[in-house]
């Protein structure tokens, strides 16, 4: 991996792990990846001492750079295995996207904004990080791809989008923040061909999930 990595930002990441264990993450695959991605290189520099702070920063683009806790959390609801095909929607600042990889994702990441996709597929791929990169829009999701046995959504949706339930492998999960003002984190199962179960998260907060793709 290249980029400016030192002891001293593993020191920190060490700390933000023993944070998120206390919040109660407890899945070591998810705090094993939060300990070994550099979320400082995924800031604007002028972040970049807040890197390890559990907190959200924002990327340009009118998006922003997760809460570790919230990454963290989404990534234990996901319950991936080693090999799955995983389908994120909203790419952003590719933190997450790194996260699962670190995972063992076998990882497609759709992002609307232009801008954002460029920036964030050329840094990935400095990292190391070898996703399958698309610019789209992630309410239509990627059918030519499906079906998926995880997909994670990084944005508000004020609906359960069709198209990506239906890209979902029977027994497969879709995590979604879903409501329109504020969001309930919820986790949706698809049991068979038509049949969905669903389970609820609590609240909480997100950039709007937006439809079509920004040039």
């Amino acid at each position: 991996m290249t980029g400016h990595d030192t002891y001293r930002h593993k020191g920190l990441r060490n700390r933000l792990v023993q944070e998120l264990k206390k919040k109660g993450i407890t899945n070591n695959s998810v705090l094993d990846a939060i300990g070994k991605v550099p979320r400082h290189l995924f800031l604007e520099s002028g972040f970049v001492n807040f890197a390890y702070q559990d907190k959200a920063f924002p990327i340009g683009a009118g998006q922003t750079i997760s809460q570790p806790y919230t990454v963290a959390f989404q990534s234990q609801l996901l319950e991936l295995e080693q090999g799955e095909k995983v389908l994120e929607i909203g790419t952003g600042s590719g933190y997450q996207a790194a996260v699962l990889m670190e995972m063992g994702a076998d990882l497609y990441t759709i992002e609307r904004q232009s801008e954002l996709y460029k920036k964030t597929s050329r840094l990935l791929k400095r990292l190391g990080y070898n996703a399958n990169f698309y610019l789209g829009d992630g309410y239509k999701g990627l059918p030519t791809f499906a079906p998926f046995d995880k997909i994670l959504i990084t944005a508000g949706a004020p609906f359960i989008p069709k198209d990506l339930l239906i890209q979902l492998k029977p027994g497969g999960s879709l995590i979604i923040p879903l409501g329109k003002k504020e969001q309930i984190m919820t986790k949706i199962v698809r049991l068979d061909e038509n049949d969905f179960e669903q389970t609820e998260y609590g609240k909480c907060a997100f950039v709007p999930m937006l439809e079509g793709v920004v040039k």
